[in-house]
C-alpha cells in the first residue's frame, strides 16, 4: 500500500538530514511498482533490475528536488519514467516491428500476461508507459498528466489511441 504524502514527506526529510537508513523504507515501498514499470517497458528482467537500481539511486541523489507538497509516487514514477525512456533511446531499443512475428510468440507463451506484452511492445514508448501507468498502476489522469509533462486531454487522446492500436493488432 502506498504510504500517504505526509509519512513520505517525513521520510524524505529525515534523509536529508542525515538519515540515510530512512530511504531503504521508500526504497522497500515503492520497488515492485518501479520495477514492473521497467519490466513492461523493455521485457527484459536484467535490464528492469538494473534500471530499478539507477532509478533508487537518481532519486536519492535528487531528493533535495522533491516538493513535500506533491505526492513522493508521482515524482519518484517521473524519474522512473524519463529513465526509462534515456535507456530505451540510448540502447535503441525499438518497437517490435514484425506483428507475424509477435503472433507467433504469443502463441508459443500461454500466459494471457505475456501476450499483453508482447502487443504492448509494437506500441511507441510514450503510448505504452501511459497505458501501464493507467490500467498496470491504475494511476489517474491528473497523474499521468503530472508525471509525463502532457495535458489531460494529451493523454487521454493518447490512451485512447494506444487501445485503439493494441485491438487492431489483437484481432
Amino acid at each position: 500500500m502506498e504510504q500517504d504524502q505526509d509519512e513520505c514527506a517525513k521520510i524524505v526529510a529525515r534523509v536529508l538530514e542525515g538519515d540515510r537508513q530512512a530511504y531503504a523504507r521508500l526504497v522497500e515501498e515503492y520497488k515492485t511498482s518501479i520495477y514492473n514499470l521497467a519490466y513492461r517497458m523493455t521485457g527484459n528482467l536484467e535490464d528492469a533490475a538494473d534500471l530499478t537500481q539507477d532509478i533508487f539511486i537518481r532519486a536519492y541523489i535528487h531528493l533535495w528536488r522533491y516538493n513535500p507538497e506533491k505526492k513522493f509516487f508521482t515524482w519518484l514514477y517521473t524519474i522512473a519514467l524519463n529513465t526509462i525512456k534515456n535507456f530505451i533511446k540510448k540502447n535503441k531499443i525499438t518497437q517490435t516491428s514484425d506483428l507475424k512475428e509477435n503472433q507467433s510468440l504469443a502463441e508459443q507463451n500461454s500466459s494471457a500476461a505475456q501476450d499483453m506484452d508482447i502487443y504492448l511492445s509494437a506500441l511507441d514508448v510514450q503510448t505504452r508507459a501511459f497505458i501501464l501507468m493507467k490500467y498496470v498502476q491504475e494511476l489517474s489522469f491528473e497523474e499521468i498528466s503530472e508525471i509525463s509533462g502532457k495535458s489531460i486531454s494529451a493523454v487521454k487522446m493518447r490512451i485512447y489511441r494506444g487501445l485503439e492500436s493494441l485491438r487492431s493488432k489483437i484481432k
